[in-house]
């Protein structure tokens, strides 16, 4: 089975109010690229991609007038892809949604969030993902109220082979420094803004905990937004989302093969799975942002792991048609895993 998570720029662009693709000349969001390329550009990666599942960061609205379930269905059925199902959890108001395309073949899946609703006033122990999380995010002795911008997706799926299986879909982010007025007031946002997000991931870790002392096999899957050395606040709080989430030792630890590169080789190279244009420095950037961390139950399975990245994964340099639709589908590359489930 090949499971795969993909943030994909700009999905919600190529897309009318109905869920229909608008293959036209129109921009589609990403720099000189048209809705049409972009478009014909995913298809031919889906198609490569070949997946029992995709994790679909960036996924298409939901809201009074769009919905990602017709959307995505409408792409797949395009393309003809084995993952012609969607699933999504709890909507948010981004413009970037977390859905789940999977093969009704290869999974049954129900959305199954998990924790108590807590409304506005919130709970320190793992609230559902659409509640809130107290929290002293700097030790005044005072609790803050966090929430998710986009809500994590949590997945019970049932793999044909009658494994159950937990996924939880998730993008974190930090926000920028909007409305600074200087660089002091720029500095005290920026902070701000990355202690929610570690608030975040100790959120997830609790969820995370969960599951594992029930000893179920989960997945979590998606984008982090963050990891060694990408942060110029990384040595204020001491770890990054990505340690926060995995754990630190034990049974209880997830597994991600890039990601434990990545935590070792500060200074050497490490994996990338995102390629961003600095239009100040005039180079691209490249980052780890994308993973599938696994319990230990399932990297037992020794699973494979695949960047889909076009200049680092050879299969995808050879194929010329495949590397430059890597390039134009989205500032992200897939990240698959292979595994006997």
């Amino acid at each position: 089975m090949r499971i795969a998570t993909y943030n994909i720029e700009w999905f919600n662009n190529l897309f009318d109010d109905a869920g229909k693709l608008m293959m036209d000349d129109g921009w589609s969001g990403r720099h000189d690229v048209t809705r049409a390329m972009q478009i014909e550009a995913l298809g031919f990666v889906f198609t490569a991609l070949d997946a029992d599942a995709i994790m679909v960061i960036e996924a298409p609205d939901e809201n009074r007038r769009r919905h990602t379930v017709p959307a995505l269905d409408e792409f797949a059925h395009v393309f003809d892809l084995r993952a012609k199902s969607t699933l999504i959890g709890f909507h948010n108001d981004t413009q970037q949604e977390i859905a789940l395309m999977y093969d009704p073949a290869a999974l049954t899946v129900r959305h199954a969030p998990v924790g108590d609703e807590t409304g506005k006033k919130g709970s320190g122990q793992s609230p559902r993902f659409d509640g809130t999380f107290r929290i002293d995010l700097d030790v005044d002795a005072h609790e803050d109220l966090v929430q998710f911008s986009k809500p994590p997706l949590e997945v019970e799926a049932i793999t044909a082979k009658g494994h159950l299986l937990r996924l939880i879909g998730t993008h974190l982010k930090s926000k920028a420094p909007h409305g600074a007025r200087n660089e002091s007031e720029a500095m005290k946002l920026s902070i701000q803004n990355r202690r929610k997000q570690l608030a975040q991931a100790i959120w997830l870790r609790q969820r995370i905990e969960e599951h594992l002392g029930a000893g179920e096999s989960l997945m979590l899957l998606g984008d982090l937004n963050d990891g060694p050395g990408l942060d110029q606040y990384e040595d204020l709080f001491g770890r990054s989302s990505v340690e926060i989430i995995m754990g630190e030792h034990g049974q209880n630890r997830l597994y991600d093969p890039h990601a434990r590169l990545g935590l070792q080789r500060r200074l050497g190279a490490t994996p990338t799975s995102a390629r961003f244009y600095i239009r100040e420095q005039k180079r691209y950037l490249q980052a780890l942002l994308d993973y599938i961390m696994v319990s230990s139950d399932l990297a037992a399975k020794q699973p494979i792991w695949r960047i889909w990245h076009p200049f680092d994964d050879p299969e995808c340099w050879r194929v010329p048609e495949l590397r430059d639709a890597l390039l134009t589908a989205s500032d992200h590359f897939p990240v698959t895993m292979d595994i006997d489930i």
